[in-house]
């Protein structure tokens, strides 16, 4: 007779995968992927380090599995603007605000999903990612193309990938860990705003229909 967990056993087999992960997540947003070695893990978990293995069997894995829980939130958050009434200019502007401000939010965590040095294991996860942002805002292209509102001399698929591009191009710098990341005082929230409107503002006068 094949051993059946009983429903104690699951959910203490799940505990243990999320505090894993969610240990895994608070050292990559202190000190990037380098700050999650698997000892690291380990002991923010409060569990073996033997324990992260059963899990994860090794570090490539665990931090791939980071990175795509992280990334789907943040496509889930543009996925709802994209769903919302407003016109495709405005919900592209609100995309991609929303996305530098959340980025600029957690600059550390950002910076490891978007550019920072990795396994190819992450990077590959980093083109999943990528991919899904792009397919949010192709949507979105294409529907203010049909509402003739964006250019329609370019198609939807590559115009969002430029623009998905450069956004996380253009925040490359102000998410490096040798720039100033702290966002607590009014002058700084300013600038973040000011770098999100810019950066929106771009994106939309690329594909904005000039008729």
């Amino acid at each position: 007779m094949a051993y059946r967990q009983t429903p104690a056993v699951e959910a203490r087999l799940q505990d243990n995968r999320t505090r894993i992960l969610q240990a895994a997540r608070a050292l990559v947003s202190e000190g990037g992927w380098q700050e999650a070695q698997i000892a690291n893990v380990a002991s923010t978990a409060g569990i073996a380090t033997g324990t992260v293995y059963r899990y994860f069997p090794s570090k490539a894995e665990l931090f791939a599995e980071v990175l795509s829980r992280v990334s789907q939130r943040e496509v889930d958050v543009l996925n709802d603007i994209a769903q919302s009434d407003a016109s495709a200019q405005e919900r592209l502007h609100s995309m991609v605000t929303t996305f530098v401000r959340r980025a600029m939010r957690n600059a550390r965590l950002a910076y490891a999903l978007i550019a920072e040095p990795c396994d190819k294991a992450i990077d590959e996860e980093r083109l999943k990612y990528r991919a899904a942002i792009s397919e949010v805002v192709r949507a979105v292209i294409a529907s203010g193309q049909q509402q003739r509102t964006m250019r329609s001399d370019v198609r939807a698929d590559i115009a969002a990938t430029v623009i998905v591009g450069g956004f996380m191009e253009g925040l490359i710098g102000p998410l490096s860990p040798l720039a100033s990341s702290s966002t607590d005082s009014d002058e700084q929230r300013a600038e973040v705003a000011a770098l999100a409107d810019q950066i929106a503002a771009l994106a939309c006068a690329s594909i904005r229909n000039a008729t």
